[in-house]
């Protein structure tokens, strides 16, 4: 199992329940009750996928009396944001060139069919 910290916030990230898991803490607080209602999977269930983001860092968790809530921590989603970062900058940067590519390539067909007779 990977131990380094973007490898545990990536697999925790993996799994779509917990991505929207995540998508609901962005909006407050939550309970585990509360973060099981759009699910249809046991509380025990979603009380592992909330240990996976807790164990990622990507969650707090919290205790009041008998209720336990959780809440959103932006801090692994900005290190995982920055290290994609580098990438979506590589991609644009060929996407760029690409479309260039297809233009001259499209008027150069376009000068062709022109010339042509």
């Amino acid at each position: 199992m990977a131990t380094d910290r973007l490898s545990v916030i990536f697999a925790a990230l993996a799994d779509p329940t917990r991505r929207a898991i995540l998508a609901r803490l962005a909006e407050g607080d939550a309970t585990v009750s509360e973060l099981a209602e759009p699910f249809e999977i046991s509380l025990p269930a979603i009380s592992r996928h909330l240990k996976v983001l807790e164990q990622a860092g990507l969650i707090t968790r919290s205790r009041t009396a008998q209720w336990r809530s959780s809440s959103l921590n932006p801090e692994p989603l900005r290190e995982a944001t920055s290290w994609m970062e580098r990438y979506r900058q590589f991609w644009d940067t060929n996407f760029d060139r690409l479309d260039a590519h297809l233009k001259r390539m499209r008027a150069e067909q376009e000068t062709r069919e022109r010339e042509t007779p």
